[in-house]
């Protein structure tokens, strides 16, 4: 189908999608990218597909629009030929290593966790409410894709962290008074990672099993969020 007037109101509603509100609203956000769009169809999301390009061709609902409208619904400065409308992931019940994001705020260490857990094999990723939006354009970029492989729960986590049994090992970080993560039980891990400058909030920290750090030289007093919670996840997963 063809569309070439940005009063369209298809278009309306897909440039609604680049807010949050209604991303929420709606339960669909946008995809950039064909590496991405790929994946998410390989996991049965993508709606509707809208590009520029006529030689492209999905099977799915595509739509052709004009370099004027790809350009009212891109994020990226250097514009982009081909725009997936994403479902949401379905949130699932907890499995596997779990990592949980207390106030994460840089898109750019969310899309680190979620490659690191998806490497490191932490198959649940828990938000905070406060956490940065994970259908953030920035956060699905950085993540190359690897959202649509992880179990993605939104959530108030101090409950979450009260409601989970003692099947897990609940863990956070300390700098001053933390252990090494390899001396830990091997059970199954809830690793909770807070704030890139406050760091774990007290009262969630006082719901954890363990406390850890990583062993560094003294020159450098602390790695950021992103860094440090893959650099943990790697030793669970090779612990």
């Amino acid at each position: 189908m063809e569309i070439t007037s940005p009063n369209n109101e298809k278009v309306k509603a897909w440039q609604k999608l680049k807010q949050k509100k209604y991303r929420d609203l709606e339960g669909l956000f946008l995809i950039e990218d064909e590496h991405l769009i790929s994946e998410a169809l390989n996991h049965h999301l993508v709606k509707e597909i809208i590009t520029n390009d006529p030689s492209l061709t999905y099977p799915i609902s595509t739509y052709y629009v004009t370099d004027h409208i790809m350009k009212l619904l891109t994020d990226q400065v250097s514009g982009a030929k081909v725009i997936g409308v994403s479902k949401k992931i379905k949130e699932e019940e907890i499995k596997g290593n779990l990592i949980i994001l207390d106030n994460i705020q840089d898109p750019g260490n969310l899309g680190t966790i979620i490659r690191s857990a998806v490497a490191f094999n932490f198959e649940t990723l828990v938000l905070s409410n406060d956490t940065v939006d994970i259908y953030n354009p920035k956060v699905i970029r950085s993540t190359e894709g690897m959202l649509f492989n992880l179990n993605i729960i939104r959530t108030d986590i101090i409950p979450f962290l009260k409601s989970l049994d003692s099947t897990y090992l609940k863990v956070t970080t300390d700098v001053k008074s933390g252990k090494d993560i390899k001396g830990l039980n091997k059970k199954p891990m809830a690793l909770v990672i807070g704030n890139e400058g406050k760091g774990v909030r007290e009262e969630v920290a006082s719901l954890c099993d363990e406390k850890v750090h990583l062993e560094m030289t003294k020159i450098c007093e602390s790695l950021n969020a992103g860094v440090s919670a893959s650099i943990l996840m790697y030793e669970v997963f090779h612990g």
